[in-house]
């Protein structure tokens, strides 16, 4: 899957330059991949272009950044970031940028190439700098300590090339990178956009810190309504099962214990599970007792359902997570969508 992807980005780009050098235009690329790019600097009336790799990482930007930033981002709300294609606007898009912020981690792992075959030379701000990282629950792979920190991350000098995810990878073993649903963890990733936002533009270096305190402060009160609303259910049923495994830091944070995922893996980049897995699977449920398992937002619910009738337990509605809702949604903003899913869980699980 990962050669394919590079190859169609390498034939993506390729149109885009050869239709550059010709004065070709926009309306000889396919509809599809005609998304216009995020216009240069000098054209957003003198606003940072800033590239963000996935819809949540977008929000927590512009809460960042406000007015000061033109945020362009590259997988949307709804979007899989395990399973995204760029295209050659997205190409472009980082062309024109000053700022590529980014969850680091491997989570987007087509991000690498696509800043290569780009040729950009915006700053790269990894959000998920010095926290402390868990390994899967449920996915093979050998685990990452707990207690052992991925600090070495840095913002990226201009035109430094990205390879570090893939070196803790190799060293390490496999880790999760769905920091985001510990909100502690997203205090710590408007900390990097921010430092990562002010060496990118210091004549706005205080504005951006006044934006940052503002917005943890709003951040801890969310975190404080989580743990309240979770005392809400027993502890006995604190038990989650969701499509992939992407609640680890949540049931950490939250006392909460994941007791399988229908794909068994990190990302959704996956084949369907053997019968046996999922017999295994609704075996567990059935143990544990627990009323309802949850489907996602990214995901397509229909190995969830069967898992649920099989387990005889409901499926709750679908909470949010490696994606924001589609504005207007319930989950369009990040601290919507941490309400949206507490809520939902608290629902489905408190008896």
């Amino acid at each position: 899957m990962q050669r394919l992807r590079n190859f169609h980005l390498a034939a993506f780009v390729t149109i885009s330059l050869v239709l550059a050098a010709c004065g070709g235009t926009p309306a000889a690329i396919p509809a599809a991949m005609s998304e216009p790019a995020a216009p240069a600097e000098g054209a957003t009336g003198g606003r940072l272009p800033v590239v963000a790799s996935f819809s949540i990482i977008g929000d927590m930007v512009q809460q960042v950044g406000g007015d000061l930033v033109e945020v362009r981002t590259l997988v949307g709300p709804g979007g899989d970031a395990h399973t995204f294609e760029p295209t050659p606007a997205d190409s472009a898009a980082l062309v024109g940028a000053k700022v590529l912020v980014e969850n680091g981690l491997a989570f987007e792992s087509w991000l690498d190439d696509l800043y290569a075959a780009s040729g950009s030379s915006a700053v790269r701000v990894v959000a998920s700098k010095g926290i402390e990282t868990i390994a899967p629950a449920h996915s093979e792979g050998e685990a990452h300590g707990e207690g052992e920190a991925h600090g070495e991350d840095e913002a990226h000098s201009e035109g430094e090339a990205h390879s570090e995810d893939e070196a803790h990878s190799e060293a390490h073993g496999e880790f999760d990178p769905h920091i985001w649903h510990d909100v502690e963890n997203a205090i710590a990733m408007v900390a990097n956009i921010r430092d990562g936002l002010a060496q990118a533009d210091p004549a706005n270096a205080e504005a951006y810190r006044a934006n940052a305190e503002a917005y943890t402060a709003e951040l801890r009160e969310l975190n404080t309504y989580v743990k309240e609303q979770v005392e809400q259910i027993p502890v006995e049923r604190r038990k989650l099962v969701t499509s992939h495994d992407t609640f680890g830091y949540f049931a950490k944070r939250y006392g909460f214990e994941v007791i399988g995922t229908a794909l068994g893996a990190a990302s959704t980049e996956v084949a369907d599970p053997a019968a046996s897995k999922i017999a295994a699977l609704v075996q567990e449920v059935r143990a544990a007792g627990v009323p309802a398992i949850f489907a996602e937002n990214v995901s397509n619910p229909g190995l969830i359902e069967t898992i649920a009738a099989e387990a005889g337990v409901a499926v709750a509605p679908p909470l949010y997570t490696d994606a924001l809702g589609e504005p207007g949604s319930a989950g369009a903003t990040y601290t919507e969508i941490i309400r949206s899913n507490v809520t939902t869980i608290v629902s489905a699980l408190k008896g």
